[in-house]
C-alpha cells in the first residue's frame, strides 16, 4: 500500500521558517519525481516545486529564492525548506509523486496545514 506521510507544518509568524518533510511508504522512491503543492481555501491546488529523480528542481515563481525542495533518496523522504515565509503563502501543502516513467502512477499525501500569521 502506497502512503506519502506529510510532517512539519504549523503556525509561523510572517518571516519565519518552517521545514516539511513527506516520507514515501511502498513505492520505489528513486523512481519517482517528486512535488509540493499548496491549496489556499477557495482557490485551485497549485504547484509549488518539484525535484525529479535526477535532482532537476522547478519553482514556482512567487517562492524563488525562499523556499528549497530537496530529496534524500536513502530515507525515502522529499524536504520543502520554507524561509521568509508569508502571510500569502498559508495553504494545506501536499506530497506528491509521480513515476518517472508512467506519469499513470501518480500519489498524494494527506497534506499539512501551514498558517503565516502575527
Amino acid at each position: 500500500q502506497v502512503q506519502l506521510v506529510e510532517s512539519g507544518g504549523g503556525l509561523v509568524q510572517p518571516g519565519g521558517s518552517l521545514r516539511l518533510s513527506c516520507v514515501a511508504h511502498g513505492i520505489i522512491f528513486a523512481n519517482y519525481n517528486m512535488g509540493w503543492y499548496r491549496q489556499a481555501p477557495g482557490k485551485q491546488r497549485e504547484l509549488v516545486a518539484i525535484i525529479t529523480r535526477g535532482t532537476i528542481t522547478n519553482y514556482q515563481d512567487s517562492v524563488k529564492g525562499r523556499f528549497t525542495i530537496s530529496r534524500d533518496n536513502a530515507k525515502n523522504t522529499v524536504y520543502l525548506q520554507m524561509n521568509s515565509l508569508k502571510p500569502e503563502d498559508t495553504a494545506v501543502y501536499y506530497c506528491n509523486a509521480v513515476h518517472f516513467f508512467s506519469s499513470a502512477a501518480e500519489y498524494w499525501g494527506q497534506g499539512t496545514q501551514v498558517t503565516v500569521s502575527s
